[in-house]
């Protein structure tokens, strides 16, 4: 943390307005807006640290203007560096910086379309979350905005990115789809066969999230929490309790971070395989597909024994679990996961027997590294294009610090680059949960939380089945929440999958599409 910001106070000490460390781990500085620019590119060029989320805070009502921040990673030291600056509410401007930071460019046109504040010198600063039916000048996470307060719908015509040539042709998909999905708008460009463009058009479902969990107590706000996406809930819900339990300084029982350890990964592996599953299906090749989904479903039946939810929802809270739920249970756990493993292991070794199905995922939907690491890409979409990161070995929380465990990384970045990271997470987080059953110590699963002093902040970070996952939570008076900023992977991974099409053929979207897995609910927020 030292060197870190030693490093930034010899080129920039001028530009530095205030300096603090928060929560262990966290280098908050506040800097000039003039100088945010140069500021941000040298951290993540010269530096090589990744934005890994930006957001925007109505703090009006605190330090008289909007403050925006850009949060980077240091993920061999374990730490996050927070840059703020002030917006002046007259001016409602700040500078782009995402022509030398690539992904700040999609977190740029979400702060205009919630706050209003412009990113003057975006090269596309097209609407992100509303288009179409919202009206110019609503604001919703403004704090004079009302969460219940429903705006006139608005009718404009939704720009997207012209290709134009001579055989180029646009094929529009969606928002409805054939299958039981959420929507979403995918508009392909193509020329001849091969996908020149695609341009991905989410927020049909957007829900309000941030907005609806303003003012709300925190116990309101873990529920909200666990519902951001299905399939993702517990470490929604555990990013959540992290950040209280680090603003509350509390320190969580060993017996529950070893059960957390085991829910986590029970979702991984649950949500694992649906995707073997879908890819699968999506070759069809109907065998595997049957295998995986019988897979999937003992796996559920796991978290039926566990908790009596397969999604896994009441069981996190702030302070540790809401009881003992591994208690007695621990022999048929154990012997349901290898039940699992010893089924995985045949179905795995008879797909990649299978020259066919290799076939059609090899060289398919290749995500080139130099793209991945620009929009800085998680989980197993990330991973298998070369990008060497896990929330759980970089920031280790829970009990992951106390458990041995690898980080699988690919370099091709192709559907069966992104199969193979999956494949060995499953049978890893087989591993890790047979482990923290195995050296669960005895004890209280909860630790009390304190009432919260106002307008501290914390993130909380996990590694969700789809990757990294950072949560801000800024408490306010009587233990509500001021700001709650959810930064799921899919946000970072949409940007991603549009890259990975290109140059394939239509028919291949699908699969492209499955290999990774990205959730609407949850970029949709």
């Amino acid at each position: 943390m030292d060197r870190l910001k030693d490093k930034i106070f010899e080129v920039f000490s001028q530009s530095i307005i205030n300096c603090n460390i928060n929560n262990k781990n966290e280098l908050c500085l506040e800097v000039d807006p003039d100088k945010i620019v140069g500021i941000c590119t040298y951290i993540n060029t010269t530096l090589d640290l990744p934005l890994v989320s930006m957001f925007a805070s109505d703090e009006r009502s605190l330090i008289g203007r909007y403050g925006v921040y850009y949060v980077f990673s240091q993920r061999d030291e374990g730490n996050l560096l927070i840059l703020k600056t002030g917006v002046d509410s007259t001016k409602m401007e700040i500078q782009s910086i995402s022509a030398t930071v690539p992904g700040a460019a999609t977190y740029e046109r979400e702060i205009k379309d919630l706050f209003g504040i412009d990113s003057m010198g975006h090269p596309d600063p097209k609407r992100l979350v509303f288009h179409s039916n919202w009206p110019s000048g609503e604001f919703p996470l403004r704090k004079e905005f009302e969460a219940g307060y429903k705006p006139r719908l608005a009718k404009e015509d939704i720009r997207f990115t012209k290709v134009e040539g001579e055989g180029v042709y646009e094929i529009p998909v969606g928002p409805v789809h054939a299958g039981i999905i959420e929507p979403g708008h995918f508009r392909f460009s193509v020329a001849g066969e091969p996908i020149i463009n695609l341009e991905a058009q989410l927020y049909f479902v957007h829900k309000g999230i941030e907005k609806m969990c303003e003012g709300q107590s925190i116990e309101k706000c873990l529920y909200v929490a666990e519902r951001i996406s299905g399939d993702e809930t517990f470490t929604n819900a555990l990013a959540y309790c992290q950040a209280i339990e680090k603003i509350a300084e509390v320190k969580v029982p060993e017996r529950a971070r070893y059960s957390r350890v085991v829910f986590a990964e029970l979702e991984r592996l649950t949500s694992h395989l649906g995707d073997l599953g879908g890819i699968c299906l999506d070759t069809g090749y109907g065998f595997a597909t049957f295998q995986f989904r019988m897979m999937r479903g003992w796996a559920y039946a796991v978290a039926d024994e566990l908790c009596g939810m397969r999604f896994l929802r009441s069981v996190c809270r702030p302070g540790g679990l809401r009881k003992d739920f591994v208690a007695g249970k621990e022999r048929r756990i154990l012997e349901q996961l290898e039940k699992i493993r010893a089924e995985l292991t045949d179905t795995i070794h008879i797909i990649r027997a299978n020259s066919m199905f290799i076939d059609r995922v090899e060289n398919t939907g290749i995500l080139d590294h130099k793209i991945a690491k620009d929009l800085n890409a998680v989980g197993p979409g990330g991973r298998a294009a070369g990008m060497d990161c896990d929330i759980r070995r970089d920031f280790p929380y829970e009990a992951y610090g106390q458990l041995e465990f690898s980080v699988p990384v690919y370099q091709y970045g192709d559907v069966n680059c992104r199969m193979n990271v999956k494949i060995e997470e499953a049978f890893q987080s087989i591993d890790l949960m047979q482990k923290a059953i195995e050296l669960m110590p005895f004890g209280e699963v909860f630790e009390p939380i304190p009432p919260l002093a106002p307008y501290r902040f914390a993130f909380g970070l996990t590694e969700a089945p789809r990757g990294e996952n950072i949560h801000f939570v800024m408490t306010g008076e009587e233990n509500t929440i001021f700001r709650y900023k959810i930064r799921t992977p899919s946000f970072c991974n949409w940007p991603a999958l549009c890259h990975a099409v290109k140059g394939n053929i239509v028919p291949d979207f699908p699969l492209i599409n499955k290999s990774f897995n990205l959730s609407y609910a949850g970029n949709d927020l």
